[in-house]
């Protein structure tokens, strides 16, 4: 059936004006589109320019230098030494970031949805045909349900743009699906325990640490750079490697002790080892003592918790509970439960990060060498505009009263808040999406397609034509962060810092910089008052001069850090505040029993899998962020495609081959739209399934990775939400194998 917003994809348009980059073959792909680039660029050329950048193919950001030859080509990207993120080295996401840039399958002009004699399609169209559309379009929402109706979807550095131009307009509801997707429980964990939330990066101080607890983190698979440099380090130097974890992950290979629980058990090993640690007198009593509230009612609530009791559940043997509980309290207070990063699993997740930070604050390692310290970073002014406008509601009031607990906006609600109900007081009817596929990032993908269609409103702001792509009004090709400036990055660390994105290339084709397409809606919006500037640099060097450098420095040395003599740890003398209602660490969380939640970790049982189903677990891989790289022409020859990892004693139920295609299909009948290799493997408990995240891709603008591999994110229709802050446990979900009429071939 035709709907008002039909998918359409981008390939179909026949784009004129693509010619292969220096005379290559388009069908050129992989490691020949690297060497080709790299021979073009070296014969009889001596002289490189090198640029400062930080990357932007994952949210760790390592600063960088991008090498360009005297005939314009990027060449190479290489970590800057300064940077306490990277130390000089990138993972090979970072170096294989030129891979974005010389991507022939880029966008390359803005598009507008057309009605057409054979239906909807895309016509290519000039910036200011485009972008009159949408201020046009955005004033007419703005004109008939208040400008607070357009919502902000965003990812990545384009967000701080997109963002001041929709606050500008009168709209505060501006949303990263990441909160909700991956990381919103645990700060509400910590921040109900230690008052402040985790942050990023995190604070860990593994550098240091003589025992690393990962529970559900795969470092090592997600490449946070810095936390991978530091945990080999820590191995070197005999620091003890716990790793909690279905799959025998690669950290959990170079662990002492692998602990292979059973999936959705997680919060009762938690339980067990508060009561070895506490029943056993192995917790830190001074640091309680001192910093501490609730430890009577902690105590007695986790009497029943025995490794005993936790063994029916975890089906790991009481011993390994109680050893890798004295072995944590042996290097107490330099150790650390790692708080993990995509923590939406199965519904009670900031509970359970509850229960992580409550682990460490028992071992006394929160702002402890070893463990947690204090971080340090550089305040940046924002450069002087208009004060914008207050919006009449914002994305709170579209919550109806649901999770009193989120600090941020949550991204389902908004998409429930786009869909017409007599439900909601507060209705969205445009979009704004800027370097966030949600097709395969969101659960629950009828939901989202309902919203597609009853949006008057949908832009899209990216550098690939992703699957969102095809669901837009209008599609505005953004340049790469090579060829772009953006805002100073000064995240927090150790020490305070900022580094600089600078482009090093002009953009290619007709894309052009986030700040760019801001600016010029903005100033099409009537809004220019609010863009005072003509070119982006001319923020960053005011706000360089007012911190004691400038764009001039900042091009010659990428990275500056400056000087902070906030302590790192108690040992230096600093005595931590806790904003939190009793001022202390709260083990017993007075703020949530006021809400009306359990003011302790609960154990819950979650559903198991139906007969002939197996628990689908997904994850990273080292050369791969979620779905953006897929197509990476650097990257696709490490992976081309994702396998699925299956136990021998499951393969041998089914009769499954090394090698086999197989779909999957879930608990609700959803079956993948491709089919993807099995891998037979011991690293798999036989419960459960495993695949890397972000293939399956089905834009075939995509010519890489158009059909390479199953989408897991296809598989995810039962979602767990968390009450406390509405994040969407995804881990609930069952497959079973579908053997028949499988295609190996996809079409070209």
């Amino acid at each position: 059936m035709k709907t008002r917003r039909d998918f359409i994809k981008i390939s179909a348009l026949g784009l004129g004006g693509v010619a292969a980059v220096a005379g290559m073959s388009k069908m050129m792909t992989g490691q020949k589109v690297v060497d080709e680039f790299l021979k073009l660029s070296q014969e009889g050329k001596s002289f490189l320019k090198r640029y400062p950048t930080y990357c932007e193919v994952c949210f760790w950001k390592c600063a960088g230098w991008t090498y360009v030859d005297d005939a314009g080509k990027i060449v190479k990207i290489i970590g800057n030494d300064d940077d306490p993120h990277c130390n000089g080295r990138l993972c090979p996401r970072g170096t294989g970031g030129i891979g974005m840039y010389y991507d022939e399958d880029r966008l390359k002009k803005p598009l507008i949805r057309v009605e057409g004699s054979e239906g909807q399609t895309f016509k290519e169209a000039s910036w200011d045909e485009a972008l009159d559309y949408v201020a046009k379009k955005m004033k007419e929402i703005a004109q008939k349900h208040g400008p607070e109706s357009i919502a902000l979807f965003n990812h990545g550095s384009p967000g701080h743009h997109f963002g001041h131009l929709l606050k500008a307009f009168g709209s505060s509801n501006i949303v990263a699906p990441s909160y909700a997707q991956c990381r919103g429980p645990r700060e509400v964990g910590f921040e109900m325990t230690f008052g402040v939330g985790v942050g990023a990066p995190e604070p860990t101080d593994i550098r240091d640490t003589r025992c690393l607890v990962l529970i559900g983190s795969h470092i090592g698979e997600n490449m946070h750079n810095g936390q991978v440099q530091e945990m080999s380090d820590a191995i070197d130097r005999g620091a003890t490697i716990i790793t909690v974890d279905p799959r025998f992950s690669t950290a959990a290979s170079k662990s002492k002790f692998w602990l292979p629980i059973k999936p959705a058990t997680d919060m009762a090993l938690l339980l067990a080892w508060m009561h070895v640690l506490i029943y056993e007198n192995l917790y830190d009593r001074d640091y309680i003592s001192k910093y501490a509230d609730g430890f009577d009612e902690l105590k007695e609530h986790v009497r029943p918790f025995t490794p005993e009791w936790a063994y029916g559940i975890t089906t790991l043997s009481p011993d390994l509970i109680r050893q890798t509980a004295r072995e944590m309290a042996a290097a107490s207070p330099s150790v650390i439960i790692h708080p993990g990063r995509h923590v939406t699993w199965y519904g009670d997740d900031s509970q359970r990060s509850r229960a992580i930070a409550i682990l460490n604050a028992l071992l006394g390692s929160w702002g402890r060498r070893g463990g947690f310290y204090f971080k340090r970073a550089q305040n940046v002014p924002e450069y002087p505009t208009e004060e914008y406008p207050k919006p009449a509601w914002s994305w709170k009031d579209t919550h109806n009263g649901k999770y009193p607990l989120a600090r941020l906006s949550v991204a389902n609600l908004l998409i429930d808040a786009t869909i017409p109900s007599p439900d909601n007081t507060h209705e969205i009817y445009g979009w704004i999406v800027a370097g966030t596929n949600l097709p395969l990032t969101m659960p629950d993908k009828q939901k989202l397609k309902k919203a597609f269609e009853a949006l008057e409103l949908l832009v899209v702001v990216d550098t690939m034509p992703m699957e969102i792509t095809g669901y837009a009004d209008v599609v505005l090709p953004e340049s790469t962060y090579l060829e772009r400036y953006d805002d100073l990055r000064n995240e927090t660390h150790r020490e305070a810092f900022v580094a600089l994105r600078a482009p090093a290339v002009e953009p290619m084709y007709e894309s052009k910089p986030a700040w760019w397409i801001a600016r010029e809606l903005g100033i099409k919006l009537g809004l220019g008052r609010y863009f005072p500037w003509k070119d982006y640099s001319e923020v960053l060097d005011w706000q360089l001069k007012q911190i004691g450098s400038s764009l001039e420095e900042m091009m010659e040395i990428g990275v500056k850090k400056f000087p902070n003599p906030a302590p790192l740890y108690i040992e230096d003398g600093h005595e931590p505040t806790f904003p939190t209602p009793t001022g202390k660490i709260e083990l017993y969380s007075h703020e949530l029993e006021h809400y009306g939640f359990d003011p302790l970790p609960v154990y819950t049982a979650h559903p198991e899998p139906p007969e002939g189903f197996y628990r689908l677990i997904y994850g990273r891989a080292p050369m791969h962020t979620f779905s953006r790289t897929a197509n990476n022409p650097n990257l696709v020859d490490l992976m081309k495609e994702n396998a699925l990892w299956v136990n021998p004693r499951v393969a041998s139920l089914w009769n499954l081959k090394n090698g086999q295609y197989v779909k999957l299909k879930n608990q609700d009948g959803v079956e993948t739209r491709f089919a993807t290799k099995v891998r037979i493997t011991e690293r798999i408990r036989w419960d459960s399934v495993y695949i890397v995240h972000g293939f399956g891709h089905h834009e075939k603008g995509l010519t890489r990775a158009y059909g390479r591999g199953a989408s897991d994110s296809e598989l995810i229709t039962n979602v767990q939400i968390d009450p406390l802050m509405g994040g969407t446990g995804m881990r609930g979900n069952f497959v079973t194998f579908v053997i028949d009429n499988i295609k190996t071939e996809v079409e070209s």
